[in-house]
């Protein structure tokens, strides 16, 4: 049994899932209500010496249905390619769920390893499976660009009421961003300009709780946007 309980380790638990109706006891991250055991926290499943523990993630992204995100090409199949998107989970994106008709064994002409696409969560299924789509507006394979990681608890704060951070962000710093509901942002657009929205990014990130965070984003990208014009007019 632990063995068995060790090789499906992997499972990936909510807050309040069963992890045992008392065969085992109760060990770190879980809880006890009417003799069954229940996941604590986020975490990944661990049965040791008759013990099941929910080890944290560290904040990975949870995939639910209808997210953008912006995923990798980490393995392709004859009909499919496999995504990560920043998650405990592999997400596979099969031909049928692509804006091109794509040929059984074809699916490197379209898409290989290491490219970079925004596309949404089709599904997620009661054994946390994943699927994602490109089929929708707007979805696509994209081309060049940076892609940057943060914590993607902090995405909301990045968007910004009504999008209002990122939408000055792009303006002021004359780049295109896609932000993934993931945690992962490309950019795209000069190096310079680049570079200050990664930064911009990363001050909202570190400063989320921060008041007037807006303002200081702003009172950064006029300083580095002002130096950059008084450069290019000498």
């Amino acid at each position: 049994m632990e063995n068995e309980g060790e090789s499906g380790g992997r499972e990936v638990v909510l807050p309040g899932d069963l992890l045992d109706s008392g065969k085992l006891k109760a060990g770190a991250g879980t809880y006890v209500q009417d003799g069954k055991i229940y996941a604590a926290q986020l975490g990944i499943k661990s049965v040791k010496a008759n013990f099941v523990n929910v080890i944290p993630l560290g904040g990975r992204y949870i995939p639910s249905p209808g997210d953008t995100v912006i995923g990798k090409v980490v393995d392709i199949g004859p009909s499919n390619w496999f995504i990560d998107i920043n998650s405990p989970y592999q997400a596979p994106l099969h031909v049928n769920e692509v804006p091109w008709r794509v040929d059984f064994g074809d699916t490197a002409r379209f898409m290989n390893i290491g490219d970079t696409l925004l596309a949404k969560v089709l599904m997620v299924d009661e054994t946390k499976r994943v699927q994602v789509t490109m089929k929708e507006q707007g979805l696509r394979k994209l081309q060049g660009g940076q892609v940057m990681d943060i914590s993607y608890s902090k995405v909301p704060r990045v968007i910004g009421k009504g999008g209002s951070m990122i939408q000055m962000i792009k303006t002021m710093t004359n780049t295109r961003i896609f932000v993934g509901q993931n945690g992962r942002i490309w950019l795209d657009g000069d190096i310079e300009s680049i570079l200050f929205a990664i930064r911009a990014i990363k001050m909202i990130e570190d400063n989320s709780q921060a008041a007037h965070l807006t303002e200081k984003v702003r009172e950064y990208l006029e300083s580095v946007t002002k130096k950059v014009q008084v450069e290019a007019s000498n």
